[in-house]
């Protein structure tokens, strides 16, 4: 199974901590991000990951290399010329996969979701893309229908609705920055240079299946800010036992 990591970002938020280091490196409970994203990826049966990298990028490939890769297979998708946002990176990153469905997966949470099942979700329905939802506070929500479909985003601190889907009776989902993508979203990502995924995805559901899964008993985690961090230490060696 393949997966990717999305670990380009600057890290605004967690400043001081990415002044001299990248986000992905940021330690909670005194392990690196990125490392508990692919030890729980390993443990889902990922043996083959790509990590796109910008901000302090070398710190990244050097900390791979230093862990033997963790017994993964990891290939660079390299944006040090260019910061890609999300949808731009998963796009520059196309080449290294094939036909079977990926993981895509953010840095900057802890969760222990059973991805697994997300995976297997998404065998079952066939869509463009399963999404890993729950119902928690967010100030930016999907818009799903009974089916689970997405249909819309919302901005809830400033009121901005985009509606894709007319007409549906639209539920507020938060996004867990989890899922799974089917290579057939890469040919129908006309957007160029960088670019939103949420940007991406609304535009294509107005025509294209987006699933959600939703999961509100799993630990969820932003692992964003630097009270975040200390939020989510506590919870680190149950993690570290469960997924190693």
């Amino acid at each position: 199974m393949d997966a990717m990591i999305l670990a380009a970002g600057l890290g605004t938020r967690l400043r001081p901590y990415t002044l001299h280091q990248p986000k992905a490196l940021v330690k909670v409970g005194g392990v690196p991000m990125l490392e508990l994203v692919i030890l729980r990826l390993r443990h889902a049966g990922v043996r083959r990951l790509v990590i796109n990298i910008h901000h302090f990028g070398a710190q990244i490939t050097e900390y791979l290399r230093a862990r033997d890769n963790f017994g993964l297979e990891i290939l660079i998708s390299d944006e040090r010329g260019q910061l890609l946002d999300t949808g731009g990176g998963l796009k520059k990153a196309a080449g290294f996969f094939g036909d079977s469905p990926l993981w895509v997966y953010n840095t900057d949470v802890l969760c222990d979701s059973d991805i697994s099942e997300l995976y297997a979700a998404h065998l079952r329905h066939n869509p463009l893309v399963t999404l890993l939802v729950s119902h928690r506070p967010t100030s930016r929500a999907f818009l799903v229908n009974e089916q689970g479909l997405l249909c819309g985003w919302q901005n809830n601190q400033t009121g901005e609705r985009r509606i894709s889907r007319p007409g549906e009776a639209l539920l507020p989902v938060a996004y867990s920055c989890i899922q799974v993508v089917d290579p057939r979203l890469f040919s129908l990502m006309t957007e160029q240079g960088a670019f939103s995924l949420t940007d991406c995805y609304i535009r294509l559901a107005a025509t294209q299946e987006l699933r959600t899964v939703c999961d509100d008993a799993c630990l969820w985690m932003d692992l964003g800010r630097p009270e975040h961090l200390e939020a989510a230490a506590p919870f680190v060696a149950d993690f570290l036992q469960r997924f190693s």
